[in-house]
């Protein structure tokens, strides 16, 4: 396993700004909840510091919905198209607050695990009292924070797993990273923020993993 370094912290704007942001995205709409009630949500968060995200939980807006409003380089994010099932990619592990709007706190790129598994980095993460990011978590935080997102330092959010028809979990894991224009991408997404997966058991030396210290409503 990859020597740890230090990890990657990228400042957040208030939760005010980031419910700005949100209702000029039209995320309140999808939610079916109104502009006033998700700026009170942010104003009630208090003094939630940089490092705190305000996120939609994602049964009422998945990642599908969300994904194509990413914006990074003058385009616009999507979906792989062998990920038709993206949406069913559900809280695995994770204790998410039974409420529509919640604060994701603490959250961190994870590049210390850049080229790390993610059935190397799950446990490595739980030992450091951290829990990882969901896939519809990491959109939110690229929406409010563009810089999340860099050329060979992206991330994994394998907080999201998909259980099979069977009961074991879907070996594929989400992820975000910039696309690179090829394949079934289409050139003209190079560059474009993409929503992807990768196997649970493979190493990627441009992909970290997303986790924060905790989640409140």
């Amino acid at each position: 396993m990859p020597d740890s370094a230090s990890a990657h912290h990228i400042a957040l704007p208030p939760l005010a700004a980031q419910a700005e942001r949100l209702i000029e995205l039209g995320v309140h709409e999808l939610a079916g909840t109104t502009a006033e009630d998700l700026r009170a949500f942010a104003e009630d968060g208090g003094g939630a510091d940089g490092n705190t995200l305000l996120a939609v939980h994602p049964g009422l807006v998945p990642a599908s919905a969300l994904a194509p409003l990413l914006q990074l380089n003058g385009k616009s994010g999507f979906v792989v198209v062998d990920m038709p099932d993206v949406d069913l990619f559900a809280p695995h592990g994770v204790d998410l607050p039974d409420a529509p709007l919640y604060l994701v706190t603490g959250v961190d790129r994870g590049d210390h695990m850049a080229n790390w598994s993610p059935e190397e980095a799950l446990p490595a993460l739980t030992e450091e009292h951290r829990t990882p990011l969901l896939l519809t978590e990491g959109i939110h935080w690229v929406l409010q924070q563009p810089d999340a997102l860099e050329r060979n330092h992206c991330f994994m959010t394998i907080g999201s797993r998909l259980r099979k028809a069977g009961g074991a979990l879907d070996a594929r894991t989400p992820a975000i990273w910039i696309s690179n224009g090829s394949g079934r991408d289409g050139r003209e997404r190079r560059n474009a923020p993409k929503v992807g997966w990768c196997w649970w058991g493979n190493r990627h030396t441009w992909l970290g993993f997303a986790s924060a210290t905790g989640r409140r409503p």
